[in-house]
């Protein structure tokens, strides 16, 4: 039996201060985990997070970037031959490399068209965690990232947006921020 969070009896959600990050928690077992739990209603669990946890403001640190690193956002979706192929929204995911790449081109379809943003599809259809922080992933540098993921991103440039990209982790659809307008806005 779910609960109207989706969440079999005894789990809840919990807010990480440290990741900032929502995950899910046991009281009976104490169990914490950040996919869902085994008998999650995985569609009345994705609607409940999305409503709970709106997305937040991407707010970059101040002074921007820092020397060689660049800011990205992506959305994932993982298939079931991912290296870890659970999410947030699913604890098992079964869908077809095949399947997620159709999932995926669809979504890049809808943004290229103008239809929504890759921040806000990423809320709620990315299977990455980032998407409470509408798929960003803050700023990194070479070898911090997926070899695959890490050439994307470092070729696109700012405010540009990826086609398809797989890694082990599934499949990717990039946005690299402009970080030059967050230090003319916050230094």
């Amino acid at each position: 039996m779910t609960s109207e969070t989706g969440l079999p009896e005894n789990w809840t959600i919990r807010f990480s201060n440290s990741k900032n990050l929502p995950y899910y928690f046991n009281a009976t077992t104490t169990e914490s985990r950040w996919e869902p739990p085994a008998g999650a209603d995985t569609e009345k669990l994705k609607a409940h997070m999305v409503a709970k946890f709106p997305a937040m403001n991407i707010v970059p640190s101040v002074g921007g970037g820092q020397p060689g690193k660049i800011r990205c956002a992506h959305l994932l979706v993982k298939h079931r031959d991912s290296r870890r192929p659970s999410s947030w929204k699913e604890a098992n995911i079964t869908r077809t490399n095949e399947d997620a790449m159709g999932i995926i081109l669809g979504f890049e379809a809808r943004i290229r068209e103008g239809n929504t943003s890759l921040a806000d599809l990423a809320i709620a259809e990315s299977d990455c965690s980032s998407a409470r922080k509408r798929g960003d992933l803050g700023f990194f540098g070479r070898g911090e990232m997926q070899k695959e993921f890490e050439d994307a991103a470092f070729a696109l440039a700012p405010g540009e947006m990826s086609h398809a990209v797989e890694t082990a982790s599934g499949i990717h659809l990039i946005e690299r921020y402009d970080t030059s307008r967050y230090q003319a806005n916050y230094s």
